[in-house]
């Protein structure tokens, strides 16, 4: 297995990919080199090489083959650790001695990403959102606001496969206008009611699809939009301090969900244009998808997780714009009480309204 590693030019030490200079970056000597001066070590990636055969084993027994499935097992170039980790992975750090890694084979030839959006906020920014995030809410267990109860926080570049189309559409609705007036003896209302048509084309460029089965598909399209203008051509320098996966979902296996969000858009964009009616009832709508393309991208995400009395929160940020989603958990003796408290207030106001009935009765 080809393993790539940054190191500084002048101290030998790890270097990384720094989100704010957009360089990359020793934190040693403080040297900085900028992206374009490493992209002659893609070259090395972008050739390919085929992944040599891990033995497994040890002395007295072997693996069954339902362990080996889906592990695969690095040695760190610097120090000779042994990295065991899902065949899927692409960059990390070795436990060892904390160099950045990258498994260029997990991005050579046909596997190559077309393009890749760069970090361009770091994990303190991460930490931050996900304090804002709590900021206000009331029913919080007080506990789990406490940053040192997270269990894990780490800055990962999700594989996306990238749809492009055009949908040509046909859409029909049922559709009612209401007219109210009066006079000095009745008041009228009429009520008409119409066929509503609509057609037209609507163009897609790069919907994004989750290509990763480890990653939860809604998480990752509530921290959407990112801003595609702002992407790069691949290098593997930009992989350097994060995590990376390749993708296990093929772009024919993702597309459908891929067309579920172009026919649901379009229908939402088109409903946007019948308008000044009393109600709109969509009856049809025929959607036909002419394929654009599709492209290979790695899109920046930091994950964090926790836990609370068993359960497991996990948290994603855009690690472009900062939009931060996620599951809360509920603090039961909070709610009690303030549940307790509006009753209170409640049954207060009814109380004194029902004896403000009573004494002008």
């Amino acid at each position: 297995m080809a393993l790539l590693e940054y190191k500084c030019p002048n101290c030998s030490g790890p270097i990384h990919f720094d989100t704010a200079k957009q360089e990359m970056v020793c934190p040693y000597c403080d040297t900085v080199i900028s992206v374009e001066a490493l992209k002659a070590m893609d070259e090395e990636m972008a050739q390919g090489a085929e992944p040599e055969q891990v033995q497994w084993g040890f002395d007295g027994g072997e693996w069954l083959p339902d362990e080996l499935r889906g592990m695969a097992v690095y040695s760190c170039n610097s120090c000779s650790g042994e990295i065991v980790g899902d065949e899927t992975l692409g960059a990390t750090s070795c436990p060892f001695c904390g160099n950045p890694i990258v498994m260029t084979s997990k991005f050579s030839g046909d596997l190559r990403p077309d393009m890749l959006v760069p970090f361009k906020l770091n994990k303190d920014a991460a930490l931050a959102a996900l304090q804002n995030h709590y900021l206000k809410k009331k029913l919080l267990p007080k506990v789990f606001k406490d940053r040192n109860h997270l269990d894990e926080v780490k800055g990962v570049y999700i594989p996306f496969w990238l749809y492009s189309a055009d949908a040509d559409a046909h859409l029909t609705y049922n559709a009612k206008y209401v007219r109210r007036w009066s006079d000095s003896k009745f008041n009228y209302t009429e009520t008409s009611t119409y066929l509503v048509k609509r057609s037209g084309r609507i163009g897609f460029s790069q919907v994004p699809v989750d290509g990763s089965q480890a990653i939860d598909d809604t998480l990752m399209e509530s921290i959407e939009p990112y801003n595609m203008t702002q992407s790069v051509g691949f290098q593997s320098a930009y992989l350097a301090g994060f995590f990376a996966n390749k993708y296990d979902v093929s772009a024919e296996q993702c597309s459908g969900r891929a067309n579920q969000r172009m026919r649901e858009s379009t229908v939402a964009e088109f409903a946007k244009t019948v308008v000044g009616y009393a109600q709109v009832i969509p009856k049809s709508a025929n959607i036909n998808l002419n394929c654009g393309g599709v492209k290979y991208a790695l899109l920046p995400a930091w994950l964090l997780g926790t836990s609370w009395e068993g359960r497991k929160f996990t948290f994603a940020m855009n690690g472009q714009t900062g939009k931060l989603v996620g599951d809360l958990p509920l603090d039961k003796a909070a709610y009690r009480s303030w549940f307790l408290k509006i009753f209170g207030i409640v049954a207060a106001a009814c109380l004194i309204i029902t004896q403000v009935v009573l004494t002008f009765l």
